[in-house]
């Protein structure tokens, strides 16, 4: 890692280590999460023909699990913060590997509804869990990259869903299961067993974590407890309340909001639209293998530029208006040959990926403590709702124009409103820092 300000060899040493021992395990963790979320694109391109699923349907029951994740986000980090990051951490991936499993067992339109609703409850709270927890490790000049490292496992996930899925719908009619039904075992069954690496070898803290040096922990600790006595300073007490005080916390959300509409919408069709152009399910799969390395690629550069020039908007904002041209590409792609599409969807990982370590390494500049567990619980529970509202809208938009280009094509606006929100957020900060400097 980079040195930062103040930074001596016991630092770089406990940085290193933190980094090595915790980071892959957070990043498979979250890998297998972000699968069993939007596996459901994958399984689409056979069980929406099998169970006789409208694209309202589908895009309904896709949504669903954003809805309920959103209800449980707050209360989740806060029990987390309760009792602990390795057991309740733990539970979660345990309880949503059960429910993505079960999903082999949707019939009807109302089991789908539930199944998703009900996955979206167990995994709530594990993304804003883990972005606290690496806050508790890693000093702010460093947490970019952190997260960068961690949040690589979206892209990667869809290395893995693609390299698999084509293989696993080709299991279609073994043990008289469907291929779709393959798919949920095969993808849920690694969050058990994750459950209990988790469970084993995740400290909750530096002072648990017994492969640190006292000198190490303490260098943790003291750098840690220094920033979180500068932000009281600036920003006020270390209370739960003081995040739903603070204005940027509801900006960001809303960017997130905004932003995820479009990003979430897209996604959980993006198989079917790459089916129009002619490919196999296996190929389609491959493709996307592609697109998730190109996307992980963008997410380390993009999370290591902005540690380098600690600079976190507009290493957020330039990727976030090159997604809203892509949104217009997409649209428009569809109609000039699979070329352009495939092009299209390339950007569409390159920027949405680009955005994330940048993005959620604001809420730790002016939260700490209780106030930002709470505060990056409220950012995510927002943002979510951009899941449920995106696949939502272009299912119904698939059933009233016949085709999903329509819909795709208005998910430029909510994107470039989020661009205009994080301007917002930008302005008020930097206006903080003159009133608080004085």
């Amino acid at each position: 890692m980079l040195p930062i300000p103040g930074e001596d060899a016991i630092g770089r040493s406990a940085l290193h280590k933190a980094t090595v021992r915790l980071l892959p395990l957070l990043c498979i963790g979250y890998l297998i999460a972000y699968m069993d979320r939007v596996n459901i694109s994958f399984a689409a391109l056979q069980m929406n023909q099998d169970l006789h699923f409208s694209a309202s349907a589908y895009g309904l029951g896709a949504g669903l699990f954003f809805l309920s994740y959103a209800i449980c986000e707050v209360p989740s980090n806060l029990l987390l913060v309760r009792v602990g990051a390795r057991r309740w951490l733990s539970r979660i991936m345990f309880t949503w590997g059960l429910l993505s499993i079960a999903m082999m067992f949707v019939r009807t339109p109302r089991e789908f509804y539930l199944a998703r609703l009900a996955l979206g409850a167990a995994e709530a709270g594990f993304f804003p869990g883990i972005i606290f927890y690496i806050s508790q490790w890693f000093p702010a000049a460093a947490q970019s990259r952190a997260i960068s490292r961690f949040y690589v496992a979206i892209p990667l996930s869809s290395v893995v869903m693609g390299a698999l899925a084509g293989m696993l719908l080709n299991l279609n009619g073994r043990l008289h299961l469907a291929g779709w039904q393959w798919l949920f075992i095969a993808e849920g069954l690694p969050a058990i067993l994750m459950s209990i690496l988790f469970l084993l070898f995740l400290p909750n803290g530096p002072r648990d974590a017994r492969w640190l040096t006292s000198d190490e922990r303490q260098w943790i600790i003291t750098e840690l407890a220094t920033e979180a006595a500068h932000a009281q300073a600036r920003h006020g007490e270390d209370r739960a309340a003081s995040a739903f005080r603070e204005p940027r916390v509801w900006l960001l959300g809303a960017f997130l909001f905004c932003s995820y509409t479009g990003w979430y919408g897209v996604s959980f069709i993006m198989p079917s639209l790459i089916q129009k152009s002619g490919f196999s399910n296996e190929k389609i799969g491959f493709v996307v293998a592609l697109f998730g390395f190109l996307g992980a690629a963008s997410m380390l550069f993009n999370g290591w530029h902005s540690d380098r020039h600690r600079e976190r908007y507009f290493h957020t904002l330039v990727p976030t208006l090159g997604l809203a041209v892509v949104y217009l590409a997409i649209a428009l792609g569809t109609r000039a040959g699979s070329g352009l599409v495939l092009s299209a969807f390339a950007l569409f990982f390159m920027f949405g990926m680009a955005t994330q370590p940048s993005v959620w390494s604001l809420p730790t500049t002016f939260l700490n403590g209780k106030s930002a567990a709470v505060g990056i619980a409220m950012i995510n529970t927002m943002s979510i709702w951009g899941g449920f509202i995106g696949p939502s809208w272009l299912g119904f938009m698939h059933d009233v124009t016949g085709t999903y280009e329509r819909g795709v094509l208005t998910l430029a606006l909510p994107t470039l409103a989020a661009c205009i929100l994080l301007l917002v957020a930008r302005q008020y900060g930097r206006r903080q820092g003159r009133v608080n400097s004085n």
